[in-house]
């Protein structure tokens, strides 16, 4: 049973996109807090009225969000 549900970050061409890894979930949102509020959003009402043992999660599983950067310097 895994108390984590992962999710990766990066930047679109306008938008930020959130993909989870672990469930059916993807978002967006203009800044990286929207996208990561969003994406908060997305897993509770994914998880809303469901057993999270379905799902092979711990009840109240946290959120590891990864995400990618470009280097300093390049645009």
């Amino acid at each position: 049973m895994r108390h984590t549900i992962k999710a990766f970050v990066y930047k679109g061409e306008k938008y930020y996109i959130a993909e989870c890894m672990d469930l059916s979930i993807v978002t967006q949102g203009k800044t990286l807090d929207e996208t990561i509020s969003n994406l908060k959003e997305a897993v509770s009402l994914h998880l809303e009225d469901e057993n999270p043992a379905d799902f092979d999660l711990s009840p109240n599983p946290s959120l590891l969000v990864t995400m990618e950067l470009e280097p300093a310097g390049v645009s």
